[in-house]
């Protein structure tokens, strides 16, 4: 059951949506760490603010389409669901939208303010959010403390070329580490082991050119 402005009403449409997640990624697992359970190692990298915006819609519609999902689901896992969002009345942090739906469909799902308290949308609160769908063939995870979220998912480098064209900036790890994440440490060069950790993990396989 969804509620005013799709987010969830109750706690079990909010933990069938954790559920569903859960396959996609590792929940517990934050940046640098591998978040997705199985890695395509096709990552490409955005700004974390970007995937709280309405023009980021169609580039998701577009992901979900290639594995035949007709749902995008979107799970806010921190801050946490029962320390925040239902102590202070503001319903389930999690989302459900159909693929037909519109840039505006999703702002007003993401931006819909709870009581009318801004605080409380998920595009304001949220600090850790996973978005994918069913067939748990993609997904985007986003963390607003290094301000950085990555996609993976393309069904071949050819599509993600043309994804990235259509709908960027997009950032491979090289590129994110460079242009991105600097701005979570000051300004400075983001810390050797940092870098190396993300490098592994969402890096191409060794030998291959991304």
């Amino acid at each position: 059951m969804l509620g005013e402005g799709s987010i969830m009403s109750d706690r079990d449409g909010y933990r069938a949506i954790s559920s569903r997640s859960a396959v996609t990624f590792d929940l517990d697992a934050r940046f640098p760490d591998q978040v997705f359970r199985e890695s395509a190692r096709d990552s490409l990298f955005c700004e974390f603010d970007v995937v709280l915006a309405p023009e980021i819609w169609p580039a998701l519609c577009t992901m979900a389409r290639w594995h035949g999902d007709d749902h995008i689901e979107l799970l806010v896992l921190e801050p946490d669901c029962d320390d925040f969002y239902v102590p202070e009345g503001l319903g389930y942090p999690a989302v459900s939208l159909p693929v037909e739906a519109s840039e505006d469909d999703y702002w007003a799902a993401i931006g819909f303010e709870p009581e009318g308290d801004a605080l409380g949308s998920i595009s304001i609160s949220a600090n850790v959010v996973a978005l994918t769908g069913a067939s748990a063939k993609w997904g985007c995870w986003g963390e607003r403390d290094p301000e950085v979220a990555v996609f993976q998912g393309f069904p071949d480098a050819a599509a993600r070329s043309e994804w990235c064209s259509r709908f960027g900036p997009f950032l491979d790890v090289s590129g994110a580490l460079e242009s991105y994440l600097p701005m979570a440490f000051g300004g400075r060069p983001v810390p050797d082991p940092y870098a190396a950790a993300l490098t592994a993990n969402y890096g191409p396989p060794s030998g291959r050119r991304p």
